[in-house]
This record gives structure tokens, sequence and C-alpha cells, in this order.
């Protein structure tokens, strides 16, 4: 997670990030969330965080791939992983936001059928986009 915030280059003091990192699991818990790790032998090189917003909605959050295993599938992977979790866990709709300028990002929500959706929570950045997939 700290290697996902750091990529940003902003910071996520808005989202209670430090408090988020502190309390892990946290909202991630099982038996409505998760973590998902990926491991390369003793390094962890990717993640991805659900978490419920409601009884029916949830939130994929820390999409991240380190930079030497992009272009691998393992984003999406990781990407399918968290939308079949939201599934089995029956969530009808999962939400989730990203930056305009990560379009490799926004390409993967797109093809995983993620629609531009309103904001659903209060996000300063200027170039965040909310997006929504209907689970099925």
């Amino acid at each position: 997670f700290i290697d996902y915030a750091e990529s940003l280059g902003f910071s996520l003091s808005f989202q209670g990030f430090e408090d988020e990192l502190e309390h892990l699991p946290g909202k991630y818990a099982a038996p409505e969330g998760c973590i998902l790790l990926a491991w390369d032998e003793l390094d962890c090189v990717g993640c991805a965080g659900l978490r419920p917003l409601s009884d029916d909605v949830c939130e994929m959050k820390r999409l991240y791939v380190k930079p030497l295993y992009r272009g691998t599938g393992l984003g999406r992977l990781l990407a399918e992983k968290i939308v079949q979790l939201g599934i089995d866990k029956k969530y009808t709709r999962m939400q989730l936001d990203t930056l305009n300028s990560m379009q490799s990002a926004v390409g993967l929500y797109k093809s995983l059928g993620f629609v531009e959706t309103d904001q659903y929570y209060n996000n300063p950045h200027p170039e965040v986009v909310f997006f929504e997939l209907t689970l099925d």
C-alpha cells in the first residue's frame, strides 16, 4: 500500500490513508472485504483491496503493480479477482476511482465493463474519475 501511495505523487491524507495503514485490515477485513497480495518469491509486487460501502455496494481500492511487473497481466488478474470476490460476496455494484492521467488503469477498468459514474465521495484531486460496475 505504501508503494501505491508513493507512486501517486500526492498525499492521500484526505482519505485517511495513514489511519488505514495503521489499522489494517480495517475496512478490508473479511467477510465483507479482502486484501489481495501478489508475490514473486519474497517480494510483494502487487496488491488490491475490496471494502464495503454499503450492504450491496463495494469498492475496489489500492490496485497497484510495481513498475517491473507492469505489462505482464498482473494488474488485470488482480482486478478480475477483486471483481469475482465482489460477486462472491453478493455485492450488486462495485465502485472505484482513479486519475484520468492513469490511462492504463482507465483502459483496464473500461475493458472489465466499468463505466464512468457520478462522484460518490469527496475527492479533491482535479483529475479524479469515478467508475462503477454492475455485478452479476
